[in-house]
């Protein structure tokens, strides 16, 4: 009996040595990478393509008021720092923290000027994020590392990230030849050369350097490109080509037509931020106009001006008692409009937190 038992436990213990092999070797398979490529050529894409949104700039690229402006200027880099998940403690003391900092004469409030200078501090924190990220796109588009980029050499690229074969985009390109590409891709092609053109300072040489590669994915910190990328704005949304925009153009909806109800009160939330904005801040002189240099004004990051109404207008937001300062239960109380996340309980806490 234990003869027979002997050769079929060594049969299964063979079995199992089988089995377990070929598992291994399944596991070890190659996985499916489609998406992972896929998500590779869409990150590839978005460093590629100057961004629609800037931090610490009051309107997107397409026009569009930036709705997170006053925490991107309160916040800086630490923009992503309060979540709703936090535990509320934690941030509330890190609220605090960033009190103390603003509050530079320890007075327990703040004031506009005070409030001013941390929005031109944060400011610069985010045009040094930019700075930084405009290192590693750099590299990504100057393979050979001679500190410049020829606008065939980025268009290579774009249109790599965009599923185009990378060789036979190249040969087109040096061949002459024409690119088979879709309408839309053409149409962003044709946008990003003109931008290209206005980065590259002179004598024009269609070669971007580190710098003007900065300029043509910021123009938000570059003189020449805010003015260029005002001029973009003012073209999409100027009705009667008169170069300069009225009320009814600033506040005109955007395309689509009101399904529900809902798509109604997003409608009048739409006109009624984009009729305070035009009438209180982008209409310097009240005219009921709103000309390049006004916008210009308006849209520079870098406008101390711009800067103190704004220190004004955050304090008003939550300035109960009216006496022109921010104080510990009033920035608590109005944590979402500073952070973007409510923190509740303020007033038992305040003390204690500061």
């Amino acid at each position: 009996m234990a003869s027979r038992q002997a050769p079929l436990c060594g049969l299964a213990a063979h079995c199992f040595w089988l089995l377990g092999f070929v598992l291994l070797m399944a596991s070890a398979r190659p996985a499916n990478h489609s998406s992972t490529r896929e998500r590779a050529a869409n990150r590839e894409e978005k460093e590629l393509l100057p961004p629609d949104h800037l931090n610490g700039v009051k309107l997107e690229m397409d026009g569009h008021l930036n709705k997170d402006f006053h925490q991107e200027v309160f916040l800086g880099k630490d923009v992503g720092g309060f979540d709703e998940d936090t535990e509320p403690r934690r941030s509330r003391r890190k609220l605090m923290v960033i009190f103390s900092k603003v509050d530079v004469n320890t007075d327990r409030r703040i004031s506009a000027k005070e409030m001013q200078r941390w929005i031109m501090e944060k400011t610069a924190e985010h045009f040094q994020e930019a700075v930084k990220e405009n290192k590693m796109h750099f590299r990504a588009v100057d393979p050979d590392g001679d500190g410049h980029v020829s606008w065939d050499e980025y268009k290579v690229k774009f249109l790599t990230s965009k599923g185009h074969n990378e060789k036979e985009v190249a040969d087109a390109i040096r061949n002459h030849e024409e690119l088979k590409v879709d309408e839309e891709t053409q149409e962003v092609l044709e946008n990003l050369k003109d931008r290209w053109y206005q980065a590259d300072n002179p004598p024009a040489d269609l070669l971007l350097t580190e710098d003007e590669f900065l300029s043509f994915l910021h123009p938000e910190h570059s003189r020449g490109m805010l003015k260029f990328m005002v001029k973009e704005i003012v073209r999409d949304l100027d009705q009667d080509g008169d170069k300069q925009l009225s009320l009814p153009e600033f506040i005109s909806l955007p395309v689509g037509t009101v399904e529900n109800q809902q798509g109604q009160d997003m409608d009048d939330s739409w006109v009624r931020d984009r009729k305070k904005e035009f009438e209180e801040l982008i209409d310097s002189n009240h005219d009921g106009i709103v000309t390049m240099d006004e916008l210009e004004n308006y849209m520079d990051p870098m406008n101390e001006y711009n800067a103190l109404n704004e220190a004004k207008q955050m304090i008003a937001i939550a300035d109960e008692n009216q006496n022109h300062h921010l104080e510990p239960e009033e920035i608590l109380k109005y944590s979402e409009f500073f952070t973007g996340s409510k923190l509740m309980d303020y007033a038992r806490n305040v003390h204690e937190e500061f």
